[in-house]
């Protein structure tokens, strides 16, 4: 079986996102209209998760396992920022293109570019922390090595040093001794992601293991390792983890999956279809 089709990797996806930011209009003007129309969009395809006022209690969200994002705690997993920095629009844009996978956050392609630029400025005033601060610069990503045998073998090495076995499991599997006890920042159970099948939540594009391993996800037990290894070292710990995903595991990336991204994707239409009548 051939290896997927891959999409953009985060660092390209994030330069094109940056190019059509800087030729929009600046929020203030007509910041009103702009909020009008993104509460209009969070309300129609967003509100039925994640609630009315944000707090991820929306009618929908009864039905998940993995449920919705508290929104007023402004705290988001999937940033190309520091930890415990706020996103860049960038990074939000990125999840409402692509979605989390294995949750009913599916892609939301059918919004426009203006949409999704109205529903990211209305998200974002459920927190305080958006008036309050900027986010912080991006984090750089270095051009990564090739996956050769040697610079995969320094990975494993990384991954116990780590001590990564401890909650992923010494297979990657998401099984490790501490899998059961993981607990988001409001008390939800978490599931260890598991290396051995694609696509992950973020995408298993290399660069998003990188983010991910260097920022950490906020709001989650999974912390930055930025101080901890150098960029060479987590550059080998990603080409390790990619090489524990055997072919026969890794999904079509164009399709959604029987389960929570099916079941989202059912909660979002219906919705959808209600606010039309």
């Amino acid at each position: 079986m051939p290896p997927p089709k891959m999409r953009p990797t985060w660092t390209l996806l994030s330069t094109l996102i940056v190019v059509e930011l800087l030729a929009r209009p600046a929020l203030g003007q007509d910041s009103a209209g702009l909020l009008k129309e993104g509460k209009r969009v969070y309300i129609t395809n967003c509100a039925v998760c994640h609630g009315k006022n944000g707090n991820g209690e929306g009618p929908g969200a009864a039905q998940l396992m993995v449920k919705p994002r508290d929104l007023r705690a402004g705290s988001f997993k999937f940033r190309s920022t520091p930890s415990g920095s706020l996103p860049r629009d960038e990074d939000l844009e990125a999840t409402l293109v692509h979605g989390i996978r294995g949750t009913a956050m599916v892609p939301q392609r059918h919004l426009g570019d203006g949409e999704r630029r109205a529903v990211i400025a209305y998200l974002k005033t459920f927190s305080g922390r958006f008036a309050a601060g900027q986010p912080q610069a991006p984090v750089e990503v270095p051009p990564p090595p090739p996956p050769t045998a040697d610079v995969i073998a320094r990975g494993r090495r990384i991954y116990q040093k780590a001590q990564c076995a401890e909650c992923h499991g010494e297979g990657g599997r998401g099984d490790g001794p501490s899998a059961t006890t993981m607990k988001d920042g409001r008390g939800v159970p978490l599931a260890v992601p598991d290396f051995t099948r694609w696509p992950l939540k973020r995408g298993s594009e290399p660069d998003s293991l990188f983010y991910t391993i260097t920022t950490g996800l906020n709001g989650t037990p999974m912390p930055s390792y930025s101080d901890a290894l150098d960029p060479g070292e987590i550059w080998a710990l990603v080409r390790y983890l990619e090489s524990l995903t055997p072919l026969e595991r890794r999904q079509p990336l164009d399709r959604l999956f029987p389960g929570e991204e099916m079941k989202g994707q059912e909660i979002e239409e219906a919705a959808r279809r209600a606010s039309a009548r």
